[in-house]
């Protein structure tokens, strides 16, 4: 993953440990007060939470730990890879879109960022400047060609 991503990380952990772990125990705590424990939806929905933020915590601190953080800046070439800057032109439609190629767990393709994992990435690693990609989508098969690959 990009350094970027892997901060991105760390914050979500530090945000759960210190603001929303405590919140939920206090949560938790008030609902206890409120009598039956049995019918009292507050006290499941809070427990529900909790069970939800302590999974989280659990994936995220196993992500952190196993992460390969990759910095970006220092690549170069001109084939696609993990990292790269892509813009892409649509055979039929010439309309250009720009995606960076990033882990998993960053990706957002409303903001340009593609899972290296995703069909289209996968489809352009090892490509460059010029080629023309076939990607299968829900929709049919989408044929681009690669305008710029660049690093940084």
């Amino acid at each position: 993953m990009t350094g970027e991503g892997y901060n991105r990380l760390q914050e979500e952990l530090k945000r759960l440990k210190s603001v929303d772990r405590p919140a939920i125990i206090r949560a938790i705590a008030e609902a206890r007060t409120h009598g039956d424990l049995s019918e009292n939806a507050e006290y499941h929905a809070a427990r529900e939470r909790q069970s939800f933020i302590e999974g989280r915590l659990a994936e995220l601190e196993d992500k952190i730990a196993r992460a390969e953080v990759i910095d970006t800046s220092k690549l170069s070439g001109s084939v696609i890879k993990f990292g790269a800057t892509v813009t892409l032109a649509d055979e039929e439609t010439d309309e250009e879109q720009t995606f960076m190629i990033v882990g998993e767990d960053e990706a957002d393709v409303k903001s340009g960022r593609l899972s290296v994992t995703s069909p289209l990435a996968r489809a352009l690693i090892g490509k460059g400047k010029g080629d023309s990609v076939e990607v299968s989508t829900p929709r049919g098969a989408k044929s681009y060609e690669v305008v710029t690959v660049a690093f940084g």
